[in-house]
C-alpha cells in the first residue's frame, strides 16, 4: 500500500508541473503578441498616423513609399518601442481627423506636423515637441504684393481644414482674409497655381517642402513671415503615461545621437531652409 501512494504521489506531482508549466507557456505567447501594450515583445505591425500631402515632412510616394521628416521621427521611435520597419503601418492623418485617429485606437501615436495646444490636449497628450517651425505665407514667385500679414486683407487665403495657421492669421492678423479651407495643402497649391487663391498659409516647413519640389521650382516663394511658433508633438491617446515617457526617451535619444540632425539636413536641406535647433521636451514633464 504505501508503494502504491508514493507512485500515486509521484504521478500528480508530474501532472501538476506539466500544467504549471503549460500556463507559463500560454501566458508568455499572450504577452509576446500584444502589439497594443506599451511594453514587451512584439511581434504585430503598429500603426503610425502621418500625412501622407506633405513633402519634405510626410509623404506617400507615388511607389507606395514614404519619405519625409516625420516618417524619420515615427520609424525611429517604433524602432525604440521594438518595432522593426517592416512592422510599421503608415495611416493617413488628415488635420481635422487626428484627434478621432487617437481616441478611436485607430492609430497608436500621430507624428503629423502635429501642434501642441490647448485646446488640443483637452482630447489627446503630446510627447515632445520634436520640432520648432514657424507660419509663414507661400505666395506665387511674380507677386510682389504680399509682403506683410495685412496684406492679406483683400486677398484670398487658403489653409486646410483643421489646421491652426488660418485662423491665427484670421482672428489676430488679417480679419478681413478671404479665408478658403480645402482637405489638402495639395489642393491648397493648386488654387495657388492657378489663381483662385493668393496664398498659402501653414509652417515654414512644409511651405518649403512643397516649394523644394521639382515641379515646384520658381513657381512660388516664402514670404519670410515668422507669424507664430509651432512645437510639433507626437499625438497619443489621453492618459498613456508609459507610451508618452517612452517617447519622449526616444526623441531625446535621437537628438543626442545625430540622427535629428542628419534627417533635418536630409529632408528641408534641399530648400535652403534654416530650421531651429532641437526644441526641449516639456510635455509629460
Amino acid at each position: 500500500m504505501k508503494v502504491l501512494k508514493a507512485g500515486a504521489a509521484v504521478a500528480i506531482a508530474v501532472a501538476l508541473t506539466l500544467t504549471a508549466s503549460a500556463c507559463g507557456s500560454s501566458k508568455k505567447d499572450d504577452t509576446a503578441s500584444d502589439a497594443g501594450s506599451s511594453g514587451g515583445a512584439k511581434k504585430d505591425k503598429i500603426v503610425i498616423g502621418i500625412k501622407f500631402d506633405q513633402p519634405g515632412v510626410g509623404l506617400k510616394t507615388p511607389d507606395g513609399k514614404y519619405a519625409g521628416f516625420d516618417v524619420d521621427v515615427a520609424t525611429y521611435v517604433a524602432k525604440e518601442l521594438g518595432y522593426a520597419p517592416d512592422q510599421i503601418q503608415f495611416k493617413q492623418a488628415v488635420s481635422a481627423e487626428r484627434e478621432n485617429l487617437i481616441s478611436n485606437g485607430d492609430v497608436k501615436f500621430i507624428v503629423a506636423s502635429y501642434s501642441i495646444n490647448d485646446k488640443r490636449k483637452e482630447k489627446v497628450d503630446f510627447a515632445g515637441p520634436y520640432f520648432l517651425a514657424h507660419q509663414d505665407l507661400l505666395v506665387r514667385a511674380d507677386d510682389t504684393s504680399i509682403t506683410k500679414p495685412e496684406d492679406l486683407n483683400s486677398k484670398k487665403l487658403c489653409s486646410v481644414t483643421g489646421s491652426t495657421s488660418a485662423q491665427n492669421v484670421k482672428t489676430k492678423l488679417a480679419p478681413k482674409a478671404d479665408l478658403q479651407e480645402f482637405p489638402g495643402y495639395s489642393e491648397c497649391l493648386t488654387g495657388l497655381e492657378s489663381k483662385a487663391v493668393d496664398a498659402l498659409t501653414t509652417d515654414n516647413s512644409i511651405l518649403a517642402g512643397y516649394a523644394a519640389q521639382d515641379k515646384n521650382k520658381g513657381k512660388f516663394k516664402l514670404v519670410g513671415l515668422s507669424l507664430s511658433n509651432e512645437n510639433y508633438g507626437i499625438g497619443l491617446k489621453k492618459g498613456d503615461k508609459e507610451l508618452q515617457t517612452k517617447i519622449n526617451a526616444a526623441i531625446a535619444k535621437m537628438e543626442a545621437d545625430g540622427s535629428w540632425e542628419a534627417a533635418v539636413k536630409k529632408n528641408f536641406g534641399p530648400a535652403n531652409y534654416k530650421n531651429e535647433p532641437a526644441p526641449q521636451i516639456t510635455e509629460g514633464k
